[in-house]
C-alpha cells in the first residue's frame, strides 16, 4: 500500500515538473489526465494559477492599480462544464470604472491523438450593468467536453488604488499549482489580512523602481527627471492546494477559505500630507454614515409625518408604536430584491412608489421610528450568503436593519420580509454580529443570532394495516424561525405544486385534506395539518413484523462527515421539536419487542435528545425531543456532535417487533 502511494506521488511529481505554464504551452500529458492523481472525486482542477497585481504611473492619472491573470483549468467529466465560465465583478464609481483588456482565451481537446484548440468569440462574452455600483464581465468558454482544458488571460486596469481585490489560493476543486505576485511602491502602506488554514508563508522582497518625469522647459526644450523609490514584493508558490469542500451548517464556506487581502491603510507621497483610507472600523462608519445615499436619507422625514402621526396620535405605548410603524412599512413598500446599505433612489421615491431596496425600506423604518420618539438606530450587517467582516472595510457590509432600545429589552426589525416579526430576521442576516450605528457616528457590535428557541410541535396519528401500509393524520405548530421559514416557503407558491414537493420529500407519501392556520397572521403559530396513507412500512417476515416507529420521519444520514471539521456549525438559530407519535397495531398481532427508552446530551448544554416509548395493547406511543440550543456550535464540540447524530440516527432507526397472535 505505500509502494502504491510513493508511486502515484513520484508520477505526479514528475508530471508537474515537466508542464509548462507559458500561455498555450498545453501537452498532451494535461489533456489524457483522467482524474487528479490527489483527489479522484474532483470534476476539474486548476493546473495554474496565476496572479499579479502592482502598480503603474503615469503623469495624466497618477498610479493604476493592475492585476494580470492567467489561469489553466482541467475538466474531467460534465459536472466540471461549470468551470468553463469565468465572471468578474468590476467597480464603478464617480465616472470612473474597472475595465477588462487583453483578453486571450482557448478550449483544447484531443482528437485522435491531436491537440485542437478553439478561440473565444466575442459571442462568448457578457457584460452586465449589475448596479451603479458594479459592473459583470463574464465570459463562457467554447466546444468544451470531458476532458478539454480551458486557459485564459487577462488584465484589470482599475483607477481605485485602495482596491486590491482578494488574493484567493483555494476553492472548490484542487490546484496544482498557484503563483502570486503583490507589487506596491513605498508610499503606499498596506495591512495584510490571512484567513483559512492552509498556513502560507510568502517571500518577500524589495527592489529598486523609479517614475520617469518629462516635460518641456521654458525655452520649450524636453528634459526629463526620475523619481527614485523602493518597490515592496511579496510572492506566492503553492502546489497541491486541496479542494475546499462545502460541508452541512456553514454559514459561508467563503469565510473560511485561504486567501490574503491587502487593505491599503493610507498613501504618504513625497512632499505631500498623509492621505488616510479604511484603518479602522470608525473610518468606515463615519465614510458610510456621511454618503448621501445612507446619514441624509437617515435624516428625510417630511414625506411621512402626516401619516404617521395619524398612525400613533392615539398610542403612547413605545413597543405598540414600534409594532404600528413596523406593519405599516412592511404593508407599504415592497422589497426589490436589492441588498446594500445605501439607498439607490432614496428615501421619498421608494415610499412614493412603493418599491425599494434594503437601504430604502430599512432606513426608512429607522426614520420613522426615531421620529416617534423612539431610541432607533441602523444596523449594518453582512449576510450570510456575503460572509463575515473580518477587518474594517467599506466591502463589509451589504445589509442594514432597524434596532430599537426600551426599557423591556431591545428589537430588531427587518421590514424587507413581510413574514418577518421583532427579534425575528430573515435567515439571510442571521450572520455573527451587526454593527449598530449611533448618534455620534460611533458603533457597536449586537449579535445578530436570536436567543429565543424557535420551535415545532409534532403529533402524527397513524394505523398500521396487515399488509404493512400506513395511514394517518399529521399536524404540526410552528413558532418564531421555524414559523418564517414554513411561511417563506408556503404563502407565495402554488398550493399543489407545495403538497407535491412534500409527497415527493416523503417519496410516495399520498396527501389528503391539506391544510394551513394562521399563513398570513403572523401573531399565531402556523399549524399544518393533513391526512395521508404510505404503503409498505414495515417488513413482514414470516409471522412477524419489523417497523421503525418514526417511519419516514427518521434520519438516515449523518451530515457530518468529516473526522475532524476546522470551522463552525451554523445551525442559525437555536430550535426544539417536540414530536408525539401514536401507531395503532393491526388485529391479531401483539408487540414482540420495543426499543429501549434512552436520551443523548451534548456538553455544555449545547442540546440533547430524548427517546421515549412505550406499548400496551395495540398502542404504541412514542415521543421524541431534539433540542440544539446554540445557534453556533464551536469546532472544539465537532467530534461531540458527529457522535451525537451517529447515535440519534442509530436510535430513531431501532425497530418494533410485531407477531401475530
Amino acid at each position: 500500500m505505500k509502494l502504491t502511494s510513493l508511486l502515484v506521488t513520484l508520477c505526479f511529481s514528475l508530471t508537474a515538473f515537466a508542464q509548462d505554464y507559458h500561455f498555450g504551452k498545453v501537452s498532451k500529458e494535461e489533456l489524457q489526465e483522467k482524474f487528479n492523481p490527489l483527489d479522484s472525486s474532483a470534476s476539474a482542477t486548476y493546473l495554474y494559477k496565476y496572479r499579479k497585481s502592482f502598480y503603474e504611473y503615469d503623469e495624466q492619472n497618477g498610479f493604476t492599480l493592475i492585476t494580470e491573470v492567467h489561469e489553466r483549468i482541467k475538466i474531467y467529466n460534465q459536472e466540471g462544464f461549470d468551470y468553463a465560465t469565468k465572471s468578474n465583478r468590476l467597480s464603478v464609481s464617480g465616472g470612473s470604472d474597472e475595465e477588462i483588456r487583453n483578453l486571450k482565451a482557448y478550449t483544447y481537446s484531443l482528437v485522435n491523438g491531436k491537440i485542437v484548440d478553439t478561440k473565444l468569440s466575442k459571442e462568448g462574452i457578457f457584460k452586465t450593468e449589475l448596479s451603479k455600483y458594479s459592473n459583470e464581465y463574464k465570459f463562457t468558454m467554447p466546444n468544451i467536453k470531458a476532458g478539454s482544458i480551458v486557459e485564459y488571460k487577462y488584465r484589470i486596469n482599475s483607477p481605485f488604488i485602495y482596491n486590491v481585490d482578494e488574493f484567493v489560493f483555494q476553492h472548490d476543486i484542487p490546484i496544482k499549482k498557484i503563483e502570486a505576485r503583490f507589487e506596491a511602491p513605498e508610499y503606499f502602506s498596506f495591512k495584510v489580512n490571512v484567513r483559512g488554514y492552509l498556513g502560507i508563508v510568502p517571500k518577500k522582497t524589495a527592489q529598486s523602481d523609479k517614475i520617469t518625469f518629462t516635460g518641456r522647459t521654458e525655452d520649450r526644450s524636453f528634459y526629463s527627471e526620475n523619481l527614485n523609490f523602493t518597490k515592496h514584493i511579496t510572492e506566492y508558490d503553492i502546489e497541491n492546494v486541496p479542494a475546499l469542500k462545502d460541508e452541512p451548517y456553514v454559514n459561508n464556506i467563503d469565510n473560511y477559505r485561504s486567501s490574503v487581502k491587502y487593505e491599503l491603510s493610507y498613501t504618504k507621497y513625497p512632499d505631500a500630507p498623509i492621505k488616510s483610507y479604511t484603518t479602522s472600523w470608525s473610518d468606515v462608519v463615519k465614510t458610510i454614515y456621511d454618503n448621501s445615499n445612507f446619514g441624509p436619507e437617515l435624516n428625510k422625514n417630511g414625506y411621512f409625518e402626516d401619516d404617521i402621526d395619524a398612525l400613533i396620535a392615539t398610542v403612547s405605548d413605545p413597543l405598540q408604536r414600534a409594532a404600528l410603524i413596523f406593519n405599516f412599512v412592511k404593508n407599504k413598500v415592497k422589497w426589490n430584491g436589492y441588498y446594500g446599505y445605501g439607498t439607490d433612489d432614496g428615501v421619498r421615491k421608494a415610499y412614493k412608489e412603493h418599491v425599494g431596496n434594503v437601504a430604502e425600506i430599512n432606513l426608512m423604518l429607522t426614520a420613522m421610528l426615531q421620529y416617534a420618539g423612539l431610541r432607533a438606530y441602523p444596523v449594518l450587517v453582512s449576510t450570510r450568503e456575503h460572509g463575515v467582516p473580518l477587518f474594517p472595510t467599506l466591502e463589509g457590509y451589504n445589509y442594514v436593519v432597524s434596532y430599537v432600545k426600551f426599557i423591556e429589552g431591545n428589537m430588531l426589525l427587518d421590514a424587507t420580509s413581510k413574514f418577518s416579526i421583532p427579534n425575528v430576521l430573515p435567515f439571510r442576516t442571521l450572520n455573527w454580529q451587526g454593527r449598530v450605528i449611533a448618534e455620534a457616528g460611533g458603533s457597536t457590535l449586537i449579535d445578530l443570532y436570536p436567543e429565543e428557541i424557535s420551535e415545532n410541535t409534532v403529533f402524527f396519528m397513524a394505523s398500521l394495516s396487515e399488509n404493512g401500509d400506513l395511514s394517518g393524520g399529521y399536524r404540526s405548530i410552528r413558532k418564531s424561525h421555524k414559523a418564517l421559514s414554513f411561511r417563506e416557503r408556503f404563502v407565495d407558491v402554488d398550493r399543489d405544486d407545495f403538497i407535491e414537493r412534500l409527497e415527493n420529500k416523503y417519496d410516495g407519501l399520498e396527501i389528503s385534506d391539506y391544510d394551513v392556520k394562521n399563513e398570513l397572521d403572523l401573531g399565531k403559530p402556523v399549524v399544518e395539518s393533513y391526512k395521508f396513507v404510505k404503503e409498505s412500512q414495515v417488513d413482514v417476515i414470516g409471522d412477524k413484523m419489523y417497523f421503525s416507529p418514526m417511519f419516514f420521519f427518521k434520519t438516515t444520514d449523518n451530515p457530518f462527515k468529516l473526522s475532524e471539521r476546522e470551522f463552525p456549525v451554523d445551525f442559525g438559530y437555536p430550535s426544539k421539536t417536540d414530536s408525539k407519535i401514536v401507531v395503532k397495531i393491526p388485529e391479531g398481532y401483539k408487540i414482540e419487542s420495543l426499543p429501549e427508552s434512552g436520551a443523548l446530551e451534548l456538553p455544555d448544554h449545547l442540546g440533547k435528545f430524548v427517546y421515549q416509548i412505550n406499548g400496551a395493547g395495540n398502542t404504541i406511543q412514542l415521543s421524541v425531543l431534539y433540542e440544539i440550543n446554540d445557534a453556533i456550535i464551536t469546532p472544539e464540540y465537532y467530534e461531540s456532535l458527529k457522535a451525537y447524530f451517529a447515535q440519534m440516527i442509530e436510535k430513531e432507526n431501532e425497530q418494533i417487533v410485531l407477531s401475530r397472535i
